[in-house]
């Protein structure tokens, strides 16, 4: 089984966890005590999914983006968890982080912002091995040259006819 093939199966599954979740709140009228944790595994695991079909390369996987990949689902997991965990915060006199209450700071800088930080640095760390090689740019110019690719399009899918 491919990893591609595993990532797609595992998006299906976390989707219909998410719409399973749906449908017992919609059917009951209530939130029922696990719907939360429910919504939690299922967002940060379809995010976890399409990270690994955006990266995933024929049959190579991952490859070192792997761990990067486990420490932001991690990272997910855990800041959803935390704020459904901390006590809600009405009152005027609350501690904020940041300039915002703990549980908004949470999911605010640590689900939104950090991995927006994390994320580039991972691919910029292992650029050099999930690019194409030499040899694969190669065989995707021997390709288009002996008809494989899209010819008679140019730049930005126009037909170099039309030009």
């Amino acid at each position: 089984m491919t990893t591609r093939t595993l990532a797609v199966g595992v998006l299906v599954a976390a989707t219909l966890l998410l719409a399973a979740t749906y449908a017992a709140v919609l059917l009951t009228g209530a939130t029922p005590s696990w719907a939360p944790w429910s919504y939690l595994v299922g967002v940060a695991t379809v995010m976890m999914a399409t990270m690994v079909l955006g990266a995933a390369r024929g049959r190579g996987g991952v490859g070192r983006l792997a761990l990067p990949f486990l420490l932001i689902y991690a990272l997910v997991l855990a800041g959803f968890g935390a704020a459904l965990v901390l006590p809600a915060e009405t009152a005027a006199d609350t501690p904020l982080w940041l300039g915002l209450p703990r549980r908004a700071a949470i999911v605010l800088y640590g689900i939104g912002i950090l991995p927006l930080f994390l994320l580039p640095l991972a691919y910029a760390f292992t650029f050099e091995s999930m690019t194409l090689s030499d040899e694969d740019l190669a065989r995707v110019r021997a390709a288009r040259e002996s008809g494989g690719g899209a010819r008679g399009t140019g730049r930005h899918g126009v037909s170099e006819d039309a030009a």
